[in-house]
């Protein structure tokens, strides 16, 4: 029994020690991410802790006398504040309007792209060029040479058809935000999309035309489905970034007429620029933080779903 105890104290030695030189290895390696980790933990989290500490003081910048505690009666005063639901739901609306389409255009496109033509190359470069151009610039480009009223090429565009100095700004504030989103938004879906399209197997698609399915059928019933991830992944992807649109609301409407084009990010700006309240800003923005987190959650969760989607299929 000795012996055995002898012979048995080195393995389990043997089978500790790899274990804690896993372990520092695994710290050594991380090791030289820790200034990149430190970075990022002050930049984006010491930020948000302040704007935290924020949200529970009432502090006005025209108002002497600075911060004072006021428990959560900023997060009642947002809760409560019609201005904010009715921004929330603007934020919902060019999100969803602007998600969706930029995502059927993106399938049709993807789909046009998928197939052999001349020049395909030079068109799937050529069709990311609106995804490149810095939203600011995109505004102020659709804010006057597009949608001016006397000279917009939108308008000259669709003059042959009755429509003549329309200013779109002012009677269509909404709509012109979103057609913006979507002109910029379209290339992303559309890669996406075509990755998905051009990770179908062939021989499933050869053997449904072999059954004699028409090419409708064969989309619908075998294209659809295997693009299913992909879309889900565009759809989350485009609704995290697009809930946070700002420049095309300050650029091209200012928020107005009225409130037509007032979103959450706008609607918090004009509580510090406007209204120069910090704290029912704070407390807004960590509600808007909140919600941008679920929809980022779920997004993660899509990630995972389209990576085991991926391993499956290899």
């Amino acid at each position: 029994m000795a012996v055995l105890d002898g012979v048995a104290a080195p393995a389990r030695a043997a089978r500790v020690r790899p274990r804690g030189a896993s372990r520092r290895e695994r710290w050594l390696r991380r090791l030289p991410l820790l200034p990149a980790l430190i970075y990022v933990v002050v930049v984006t989290q010491a930020p948000f802790v302040v704007t935290v500490w924020y949200s529970f003081q009432s502090y006005f910048w025209d108002i002497p006398g600075g911060a004072h505690f006021t428990g959560l009666s900023n997060y009642s005063a947002v809760f409560t504040d019609p201005a904010f639901r009715g921004s929330l739901l603007r934020s919902v609306i060019m999100t969803a309007s602007a998600v969706i389409g930029a995502m059927i255009l993106g399938v049709l496109l993807a789909v046009l792209l998928d197939r052999k033509f001349f020049g395909r190359g030079m068109a799937r470069t050529l069709i990311i060029t609106p995804f490149l151009v810095m939203p600011a610039a995109a505004a102020l480009i659709w804010a006057y040479p597009m949608l001016d009223a006397n000279y917009g090429l939108v308008n000259f565009l669709l003059a042959p058809f009755g429509v003549n100095h329309v200013a779109w700004l002012s009677t269509q504030p909404l709509l012109s935000v979103i057609i913006v989103m979507i002109w910029q938004w379209t290339p992303f879906m559309t890669l996406i999309v075509l990755a998905g399209l051009q990770s179908q197997p062939p021989d499933t698609l050869e053997a449904a035309k072999v059954d004699g399915a028409g090419a409708l059928a064969t989309f619908r019933e075998l294209t659809i489905p295997h693009l299913r991830p992909y879309i889900e992944l565009g759809v989350l992807l485009g609704s995290i970034y697009l809930v946070n649109t700002f420049d095309a609301v300050r650029l091209m409407t200012n928020g107005g007429p009225g409130t037509a084009t007032t979103n959450l990010p706008f609607f918090l700006y004009q509580k510090v620029d406007y209204a120069y309240d910090i704290g029912g800003a704070a407390a807004a923005g960590v509600v808007t933080v909140v919600l941008t987190i679920i929809v980022a959650t779920l997004a993660l969760r899509m990630f995972a779903r389209v990576f085991r989607f991926e391993e499956a299929r290899g």
